[in-house]
């Protein structure tokens, strides 16, 4: 990433995607630096997700989120670093215990602008959800205290695990445009 503002390409362009594009750009454009660390007290932040592919590209690392209570793709906040790429890597490696994950490409994958909940602790904000497409080099993972369980899903099945649209659009992306077989590049930067 050259700059704050970086994000990267994206390699899908849809009215949702354009339309959570803008609303990721005036927010940078607006605070900066901040946009990455966890103050939720600008409106909300950016975060990193990995959607990680098993070996064989036919099943997806899920976490069951130990608060949230639900099964979700590997990710978290950049807690004040402004690569989100990196941040999503990290955040799969340290919440998967995977030796090895690559990039299927550089590129952003989905994004995802989502309402957070005010609680005890903080008021409702956005998290700002880059989301990347990677592939573990083999099946060994490793439960932390993030997770109550990690388990590999089938593609074909994860609607068996989450209802949650934004989870299976990414599922929808791999299998619908092939994608986790051949790497795609968007024209769309931040």
């Amino acid at each position: 990433m050259t700059d704050l503002h970086d994000i990267g390409r994206f390699m899908f362009d849809d009215a949702r995607e354009r339309g959570d594009k803008a609303r990721l750009a005036a927010f940078l454009h607006e605070h900066g630096a901040a946009s990455f660390s966890r103050d939720p007290h600008i409106g909300g932040h950016v975060t990193g997700s990995a959607f990680v592919l098993s070996p064989d590209k036919r099943a997806v690392l899920m976490t069951h989120h130990a608060k949230l209570d639900r099964w979700l793709q590997l990710g978290g906040h950049c807690d004040g670093i402004c690569d989100v790429r990196f941040v999503a890597q990290k955040e799969a490696y340290e919440e998967s215990g995977l030796a090895r994950i690559s990039f299927l490409s550089p590129d952003v994958f989905d994004l995802d602008v989502h309402s957070i909940p005010a609680n005890s602790k903080e008021p409702e904000h956005l998290h700002f959800d880059v989301r990347f497409l990677m592939q573990a080099a083999d099946w060994e993972v490793q439960i932390t205290a993030e997770s109550k369980a990690l388990k590999w899903i089938s593609l074909a099945d994860l609607e068996i695990y989450t209802r949650d649209i934004s989870v299976l659009r990414l599922r929808d992306k791999v299998v619908e445009r092939d994608v986790g077989s051949r790497s795609q590049s968007g024209e769309n930067d931040i």
